[in-house]
């Protein structure tokens, strides 16, 4: 049996294995499967490898797309540029790794861009907070990420963050796990009144559909989006790296 699967430390908001598990059906191909791996931590991963020698590849989310690195015996142009990994192909026993996310983000934003979106918050610095950064520089949209931790002068504060540098920047993109099931009831800390109409605001969390941080951007009239397109399209990125031989 050919498997696929994802990596993480809680897979219980994820829908990946539905996903793949569902084209494969709908395609015929009876003789793929895709598993969650909850991994207590990354050096975990030499374990999931041994013990799972059909394994062919798997993605990657929270916490280790970043702690995967020192894993990997390739990384394609993407992964080296931003320093974020959440897709590795098993080749003899070697991890070639790429990151989707970023194609996957794009092909989920353009639809919903206008030209008056001029600039951008990003609310994180992890590994899907720097697949959006990539994206919005394709584009050439300015982009700012806001951490508690910042790793770079460029970054700003949660603290800091004011009504005026929302009103400046009307994309607004959460990159954060806040909101996400099970945790359902929190939500980032930033000052919602000053969203207004003009404002595009994505949650890359899918699981709930619709978060109350989309809720409290709709209720202030912005154009929202959620992660369910943005996980589709990665998904079928992902499926594109692991079907044909590299």
């Amino acid at each position: 049996m050919r498997t696929y699967g994802l990596i993480g430390q809680s897979l219980k908001h994820s829908f990946s294995a539905d996903y793949f598990n569902s084209k494969f059906q709908l395609e015929g191909m009876t003789d793929c499967r895709y598993d969650l791996f909850e991994l207590e931590s990354i050096e975990s991963l030499s374990w999931l490898i041994e013990t799972h020698p059909d394994l062919e590849g798997f993605n990657v989310t929270i916490p280790y797309k970043e702690q995967i690195l020192p894993y990997l015996y390739y990384r394609d142009k993407v992964v080296d540029e931003i320093g974020a990994c959440n897709c590795v192909k098993i080749i003899n026993h070697k991890l070639y790794g790429y990151n989707t996310d970023v194609e996957g983000f794009l092909k989920s934003f353009i639809p919903l861009f206008q030209t008056y979106h001029h600039s951008a918050l990003i609310l994180g610095n992890g590994g899907a907070a720097k697949a959006v950064k990539a994206a919005l520089d394709e584009l050439s949209i300015q982009s700012t990420m806001v951490a508690r931790k910042p790793n770079s002068v460029d970054e700003i504060l949660w603290d800091t963050l004011s009504a005026g540098t929302i009103a400046d920047n009307n994309i607004i993109v959460n990159a954060t796990p806040l909101g996400m099931y099970p945790d359902i009831n929190s939500f980032p800390p930033i000052p919602y009144k000053a969203i207004t109409r003009f404002h595009l605001v994505i949650d890359l969390v899918y699981n709930p559909a619709k978060t109350i941080f989309l809720q409290k951007a709709e209720s202030q009239d912005a154009t929202i989006q959620n992660g369910i397109e943005m996980l589709e399209q990665q998904a079928e990125a992902s499926w594109n790296i692991w079907s044909p031989a590299i």
